[in-house]
């Protein structure tokens, strides 16, 4: 696990609220507090979409951060920036093979309980944080190194500059 302050506020905010970055992502929760804290679990709600909803748009358990984006995004735009907010963006089942196929291929998917960039901004400052759950015990850090580093590459070849705490 490792704490990313972000240098350029403005700059990673659009990527998240009105860009299309973190869209393959899945979002576990977000908590945005304005004149109200907002809470949004990001799990699907069972019987809400139809079974061929489901299967053409291949929904899961959790919600893509695109489906989600325009509500987080409606909340916090404004005049006033919002006193704080914490989103939870997990990386998609998909993502988790092709990193674990670079890292540890050996490992496999169904053994990992998420891969998470959890976005806190609080006091006008943001910071990335990096967080795995594994569903094994494990000994072996290179998993956790492996997500650190590549959380790291994901925000420099998005040009989101950032200091490691």
């Amino acid at each position: 696990m490792i704490a990313l302050k972000v240098e350029d506020l403005k700059n990673f905010t659009t990527q998240l609220f009105v860009g299309e970055l973190f869209d393959s992502w899945l979002l576990r929760e977000a908590v945005i507090t304005t004149f109200n804290v907002f809470t949004i679990d990001g799990r699907i709600r069972p019987g809400y979409f139809t079974q061929q909803e489901i299967e053409e748009k291949k929904i899961g358990i959790l919600s893509p951060w695109r489906m989600v984006r325009p509500v987080c995004y409606s909340l916090i735009r404004g005049k006033r920036l919002p006193e704080s907010f914490r989103i939870t963006l997990q990386l998609s089942s998909d993502g988790v093979g092709h990193f674990l196929q670079s890292v540890q291929p050996d490992f496999k998917a169904e053994q990992v309980g998420g891969l998470y960039l959890n976005v806190r901004y609080e006091e006008q400052i943001l910071r990335c944080v990096t967080g795995v759950s594994l569903n094994v015990f494990t000994l072996d850090k290179r998993i956790e190194q492996g997500w650190d580093g590549e959380v790291k590459r994901f925000l420099r070849e998005s040009k989101i500059a950032y200091l490691e705490e």
